[in-house]
């Protein structure tokens, strides 16, 4: 049986995504730094996560200062049966659908949209709610945003 790479990490692991987590741009000095550990040692791990697909890029991260001036919200999906393939290749051609996860429970799917007004954010509400399979919706606008440790 093969163990997944959440089973192979270690505490170096998981604090050398930690530290990275929280500044990206954090050099492989700073990171042996804190981590107490050789540079030659960072940089090793970081070829392994990265070559396993643990650390799948490096990305920019914007601020509320950037998305000023965009509403984002959450959609939840009921669908048809079987009606998932289709409906995910109609949202792919909406650009303001950022996301698109599957859940379980009453909702099939959960969409993390974003617009730059309330008038294109109900087009694109309205666009989704009348693909075909898809049998309800409901949406929920985001006001503000007290805590993110999204990765």
């Amino acid at each position: 049986m093969t163990k997944n790479m959440g089973e192979m990490m270690d505490e170096l692991d998981r604090g050398i995504l930690g530290l990275l987590g929280a500044d990206a741009r954090m050099s492989l000095a700073t990171l042996a730094r804190r981590l107490k550990v050789a540079r030659s040692t960072i940089q090793a791990r970081l070829e392994r996560l990265e070559t396993t697909g643990v650390i799948a890029g490096y990305t920019l991260k914007l601020g509320e200062q950037a998305r000023q001036g965009r509403l984002r919200g959450s959609v939840l999906l009921s669908i048809e049966p079987r009606a998932q393939a289709g409906i995910l290749t109609r949202l792919k051609s909406i650009p303001e659908v950022e996301r698109v996860h599957t859940t379980s429970g009453r909702f099939d799917l959960l969409l993390q949209v974003a617009a730059p007004n309330t008038q294109v954010l109900d087009q694109v509400l309205d666009q989704i709610g009348s693909l075909t399979g898809v049998l309800s919706s409901e949406s929920l606008i985001h006001l503000s945003t007290r805590i993110d440790r999204a990765v």
